[in-house]
């Protein structure tokens, strides 16, 4: 065995593509900052998005436990004084207690890891609140499970690249209930006095006041809220007559009701308090409590209480002043709050110009019953906008079109999967990717071209939603061939389904390729089921065929009462433009065709011939007799053969460039090699041709050379291995990695050139970084491999890397056959999917 490696190359050139990836399912994840730019998170990474393209443009490794909740220093409410800033920052913090701070640069649109607040919570941190005081000043709190809430001082610099100033100011135990709400604020009237709002599991506000450097103090608490405060917000210090004497704090509850509080400026302690005329006004009866700061105080009084959700309030957020610059008063705070809810609905509310009454004046929401509500909604900077995220790690944006009447119409946002994604596929030439996930879900991704992006790929969306399942996803392969498009996906259940495109999709998918590629006319002409319906217990998917359209009309009218047992029809629809997320979880599924019964548990892995004869299935196992693979004849769907090897799971399979060899690795630390006839008279015919104990751990991936009968595996061992199989089919290791950082999950081989037999492999590991191998194999005379000429070729930055382990790698089939750039998908623990392209 000969081998060799040289050292680090850098022709290898790697950009990211694209990045989709759902948001964390928990309040306050979410963070819209004064640099108009979203952040959230996604599984144990920040993700950063852009509302105007709808695209995420990184994803910030550091964190070690799922991201909870984010915050932007300034956030979308001191946009009016941010305009000259150059540096932005963000907050974030997780599960595990950890707070992170970043730092953006908007003019080169970079991020940089500032440093990590030394971790006193001991729980997981649930809301971070922060203040902008001067454009080098910031004041936050967090709160944790814990049972305390920290409050910190942050100096920026003043110059780029300068360290960050940390200053712990104080420490407040709340109990044993904690607090899940907070907000922070400067009280009006020149005190330098802060007031921190924190609301949680004891249905109270507690207010308490404290100087800028010194300890917070314990001010009163309001009462009246009846169940858990979800949501706090301070407005900004309201200007009447030039001077900023009130200012509104917005509270909202489990008790579905959201409450607004007015705290008005009594002047100093020590002046009179019985100047005033003797009228008594309607608030003095519901005056509450008095705050006390310093030598001020201030009237508290409940303004409004509005009603109007059906569900638990999740979040309030008031509207985001705007700039002002006349008479010394720099800002416009707006009376309007935005709130969501669980009842699957945003709401703004104003109050009425004659009567002062806070009224609903807009409402909007997901219709769709598979939405299942809002945790949280969001103003934009400049307030023409509103963000939602929702139970099923989807976003959902409105903007307002209309001039002088508002006019609030859906927007483009990005979406993916919320839980980890366990397999991805490319189409047959490449033109979409297909990923399924834990989340039940299996989704379609896909460049969108439009007459802007002539000649480029065009920015990528997802485009379709083929099966919502009932169960987790763990594999999926597409068959191969000519016809329609048709994939299987095995989910933690015994049976793997096979599902064919509706002609809805087939459609789509050319007015998102533009009609300019080799998209055939003829698949669609013999397609004659336009989309799928959901079946009452959610697990399979019926066809909805092209001629019935015109009968669904005739249904009595008395038989679609919205029961709960009744279940709307799909409306499939040929999309023009990317969906939003209420058609892609409804309107886009695929009919399911076949189910494969055979395996005795759970589908673990597939894949499927180059031909688009056959289909092998794994499932999970622990002893010889269900660790067989099956073989399934595409088309008529029978068993065709059942092939004994392995003892434990077999973790991956793939056929060999010819069709001729399957290759099978295991949790038996063993690879299998199977020879495949698919030409005898008798129907297919299989046989084991060789058996390795290759690895000391668990084989977790395999890939074959596209050219030729060389191929690698993979294993939490941290080694990857090349071997080669010879004429008479006799298996010899022709090179051993140099041994990597973490655990090999996911490997691919791509050919770059048929002739010379020169590669790129990737190899993703469990620590979600991703390495390019390139890989030239030496033959002797009569074609045999030799040995083999590995080179690590790019490292991948971690800033375009998964946070998590990497589940599978898949190269793009490129058109030409010696082409300078060719794209790398991959698939995370971290909810991603990925797409880089790689010019070498």
């Amino acid at each position: 065995m000969s081998s060799a490696f040289n050292g680090s190359q850098t022709d290898v050139e790697v950009k990211r593509v694209f990045i989709g990836a759902g948001c964390n399912r928990i309040v306050n994840n979410v963070s819209w900052g004064a640099c108009d730019l979203v952040a959230f998170g996604a599984q144990n990474a920040v993700a950063v998005f852009d509302p105007k393209t709808a695209q995420i443009s990184t994803t910030l490794p550091g964190h070690k436990a799922s991201v909870n909740c984010t915050q932007w220093l300034p956030s979308n409410k001191f946009a009016f004084k941010a305009k000259a800033l150059d540096r932005h920052y963000l907050l974030s913090g997780d599960a595990g207690g950890a707070i992170i701070l970043w730092e953006y640069t908007v003019l080169e649109g970079k991020w940089r890891y500032v440093l990590q607040i030394p971790a006193l919570h001991k729980k997981g941190v649930t809301c971070i609140s922060g203040i902008l005081v001067s454009n080098t000043e910031a004041f936050f709190a967090s709160t944790s499970s814990d049972g305390t809430v920290y409050i910190w001082e942050v100096v920026f610099p003043t110059t780029g690249g300068g360290d960050c100033k940390l200053l712990h100011l104080d420490c407040l135990f709340v109990g044993s209930k904690p607090m899940v709400a907070l907000s922070l604020a400067e009280l009006p009237g020149n005190t330098g006095h802060l007031v921190l709002a924190m609301g949680g599991l004891d249905n109270k506000i507690h207010l308490y006041s404290g100087e800028r450097r010194g300890k917070f103090v314990r001010a009163c608490e309001l009462k009246g809220h009846a169940d858990w405060i979800r949501s706090l917000d301070f407005s900004l210090p309201i200007f009447n007559n030039g001077e900023a004497h009130n200012i509104l704090l917005v509270s909202s509850s489990q008790d579905k009701g959201i409450r607004i509080w007015k705290m008005a400026l009594r002047g100093s302690l020590d002046s009179s308090q019985s100047s005033k005329p003797g009228k008594i006004s309607l608030a003095s009866y519901i005056e509450g409590p008095v705050l006390v700061a310093g030598t001020t105080s201030y009237q508290i009084s409940l303004e409004s209480l509005l009603i109007g959700h059906e569900d638990w309030v999740y979040s309030v957020e008031w509207q985001p002043p705007s700039h002002v610059s006349s008479d010394g008063i720099a800002y416009c705070q707006h009376q309007s709050i935005l709130s969501a809810s669980m009842d699957k609905t945003m709401m703004i509310w104003k109050p009425e110009t004659t009567s002062g009454i806070w009224m609903n004046v807009v409402t909007v929401g997901e219709l769709s019953h598979c939405a299942l509500g809002f945790y949280g909604g969001h103003w934009s900077p400049n307030g023409d906008s509103i963000l939602a995220h929702g139970y099923g790690g989807s976003f959902h944006l409105w903007r307002n079109v209309g001039t002088g009447l508002d006019n609030w119409q859906p927007q483009k946002v990005p979406s993916g999967h919320f839980a980890a994604i366990t397999d991805i596929a490319w189409g047959r030439s490449g033109e979409y990717l297909l990923s399924v996930s834990d989340d039940q879900t299996t989704r379609i991704f896909s460049p969108w071209q439009n007459e802007t992006s002539l000649g480029d790929e065009g920015s990528w969306h997802e485009i379709a939603r083929p099966q919502v399942h009932g169960h987790d996803m763990n594999c999926v392969t597409i068959i191969q061939g000519k016809g329609n498009h048709r994939f299987v996906s095995g989910a933690d259940e015994k049976v793997a389904r096979v599902f064919e495109a509706p002609l809805s999709f087939l459609k789509t998918l050319g007015h998102a390729i533009s009609q300019n590629s080799t998209f055939s006319e003829d698949i669609q002409l013999g397609v004659q089921i336009l989309g799928a319906n959901m079946s009452a217990l959610g697990l399979s998917q019926k066809p909805i065929y092209v001629h019935a359209e015109q009968h669904t009309i005739e249904k009595n009218p008395n038989d679609s009462l919205d029961t709960l047992e009744a279940i709307p029809d799909a409306v499939p629809v040929v999309l023009t433009e990317p969906p939003i997320e209420d058609q892609l979880g409804w309107h886009t599924l695929w009919p399911e065709s076949h189910k494969l019964y055979g395996h005795g548990n759970e589908l673990f892995a597939l894949c499927s011939d180059h031909e688009g004869k056959l289909v092998a299935s794994s499932c999970k196992a622990q002893s010889a007799a269900v660790a067989e693979i099956w073989l399934w004849e595409v088309g008529s769907w029978k068993a065709v053969g059942r092939l004994q090897s392995h003892s434990l799971t077999v973790t991956q399979m793939e056929f060999s460039l010819d069709d001729k060899f399957l290759l099978a690795v295991s949790r038996d630390r063993q690879f299998s090699i199977f020879s495949i006839d698919k030409t005898g008279t008798d129907g297919t015919s299989y046989k084991l041709v060789a058996k390795h104990e290759a690895h000391k751990r668990i084989i977790w991936s395999c890939s074959w050379n596209p050219h030729s009968y060389e191929f690698a595996t993979g294993s939490r061992d941290k080694t990857v291995k090349i071997w080669t199989v010879g004429k008479d089919s006799s298996v010899k290791l022709l090179v051993t990695l140099p041994q990597f950082s973490s655990s090999v999950t996911a490997l691919s081989w791509a050919g770059l050139d048929s002739k010379k037999n020169n590669g790129l492999l990737a190899v993703g590991m469990e620590s979600g970084l991703i390495e390019l191998w390139s890989l030239s194999v030496n033959r002797t005379d009569n074609g045999v491999a030799a040995n083999v000429l590995a080179a690590l070729v790019a490292g991948f930055d971690p800033l375009m890397c998964h946070v998590s382990s990497v589940s599978r790698l898949a190269w793009r089939k490129h058109k030409n056959k010696d082409c300078t750039s060719i794209q790398l998908a991959s698939c995370g623990a971290d909810h991603c999917v990925r797409v880089f392209e790689v010019k070498c």
